[in-house]
């Protein structure tokens, strides 16, 4: 199998549950709720993407002919020189865009031959592999959510067709509001404070990595 990657990087976990955590990010190229081209941004479910997740020319992208090459890749990626590195588990998070399009069971089996962690990032519309050991589902839309269990799940709020009730009985360990970054942000944000001071089961999500002015 070919790995199409849009870029690959070292950084800090920037939202939900594992914020401030070291991380490879992978992020794959493409998606199945928007091709990511802006002639088409309002025709999709989710038009307030922020992520460019077209092509293979970001940083440390490319196309990956073996799931070897891009397990080395991503090990590379990781500092080599880590202070207490037998104390520290290596951590790689699998994104997108959709990143179930392309993530299978081997890569996942290497990468923990490796040592590393895997989450990923999905938006639920794709059954998981088995082994992700941190999955955060941030659903788009209900109809076809087939990812129902996970670790944590990301809900963007307000949106009119997504209200968190309708996500409470799902097993996950988390529950997380994230405003919608848009021109109304300021408001969104301050709709998240309110539902989650209303139902403490919601916790808030920040972009913190937009805040620190990381990738």
């Amino acid at each position: 199998m070919t790995y199409s990657v849009k870029e690959l990087f070292y950084t800090l976990q920037g939202e939900g549950a594992k914020t401030g955590r070291a991380a490879v990010f992978c992020r794959f190229s493409g998606c199945n709720l928007w091709s990511g081209l802006e002639k088409d941004r309002q025709k999709t479910v989710c038009p307030f993407c922020d992520t460019d997740f077209v092509g293979t020319d970001g940083e440390g992208g490319g196309k990956f002919k073996t799931t070897g090459q891009l397990c080395d890749a991503i090990i590379s990626a990781w500092p080599a020189n880590t202070d207490a590195k037998e104390l520290v588990v290596p951590y790689v998070v699998f994104t997108g865009g959709e990143p179930l399009l392309q993530l299978d069971t081997e890569l996942i089996e290497q990468l923990h031959e490796a040592g590393f962690e895997v989450g990923v990032e999905s938006n639920g519309t794709i059954a998981a592999p088995e082994g992700i050991d941190w999955l955060c589902v941030s659903p788009k839309r209900l109809d076809d959510l087939k990812q129902r269990t996970g670790q944590e799940l990301k809900l963007l709020y307000p949106l009119p067709d997504l209200p968190p009730e309708k996500f409470e009985s799902l097993e996950f360990e988390h529950f997380f509001l994230q405003a919608v970054d848009d021109s109304n942000a300021k408001n969104n944000l301050q709709a998240v404070v309110n539902y989650c001071l209303e139902h403490p089961q919601w916790r808030i999500s920040l972009q913190t990595h937009k805040l620190l002015g990381l990738k």
